[in-house]
């Protein structure tokens, strides 16, 4: 099928590498932000605002809690708050290129909470392996494609836990299966997303959903910020992808 928007010229990238020829089919702005990378040398952060911060009934908060000790996940709940997002490249311990996601949301009264996501490619370059939290405990696989105008849609696979020698699928009665939709609004000039977590079991999670404009650096020039990497990498891949 052929794109109803004019490609923009862009490096080789995790992402463009995972989607194929589907990468064409996004709108150029939502191309350039998903060409951050080693190749291209840039950085992206995103600055706006999260319309709504929402999460499930009062049993879901504590397990939001314990997340968020290790930047995975957000218990409040908010309106209108002020967020950013910082995707920068790099190497990280293993050798592997890497995509941070890292995400601050700034809450009234001075709470400020993270949600922190590193991406590198599955060894089979056909999906996005994403390590969550700090500690890179929790591994997804996430799976992207094209909306068909121009947006893209990523969506989880698999969960795995990992904790020393400890290699767990986490079950899905458990998990959580997220989808992530993020596109570029022409008459706003704004990249707007809307990110929901589900359980098959009970329901919604969390989510959140807004807008913001995204600014590029030379990430040769400005590298890599103190406390945007992990405390600690993980090696193992999730088995369906190895």
């Amino acid at each position: 099928m052929t794109s109803p928007f004019r490609a923009t010229p862009s490096s080789t990238s995790i992402f463009r590498t995972a989607m194929g020829a589907d990468f064409e089919r996004l709108h150029p702005q939502v191309q350039r932000r998903f060409s951050v990378g080693l190749d291209s040398g840039e950085a992206c952060a995103g600055h706006g605002v999260m319309d709504r911060i929402w999460h499930g009934g009062a049993f879901v908060k504590p397990f939001l809690t314990l997340g968020a000790a290790r930047h995975i996940l957000v218990p409040r709940t908010g309106r209108n708050i002020p967020f950013t997002i910082e995707n920068v490249p790099y190497t990280d311990t293993f050798g592997r290129e890497t995509v941070s996601f890292v995400r601050t949301f700034a809450f009234p009264g001075g709470c400020t909470r993270r949600f922190d996501a590193q991406m590198v490619l599955g060894p089979r370059g056909d999906r996005i392996l994403d390590y969550l939290g700090t500690h890179q405990h929790l591994a997804s696989d996430l799976h992207l494609s094209a909306d068909g105008r121009g947006g893209l849609v990523i969506r989880s696979g698999e969960h795995r836990f990992r904790e020393g020698p400890v290699d767990l699928r986490v079950p899905g009665l458990i998990g959580g299966d997220a989808e992530v939709r993020e596109w570029y609004d022409e008459a706003a000039r704004r990249f707007r997303i809307r990110v929901r977590v589900t359980n098959r079991r009970f329901g919604p999670l969390f989510g959140y959903e807004g807008s913001f404009t995204a600014e590029y650096t030379d990430v040769r020039s400005h590298g890599v910020r103190a406390g945007l990497r992990p405390v600690r990498e993980e090696s193992r891949m999730n088995r369906d992808g190895a």
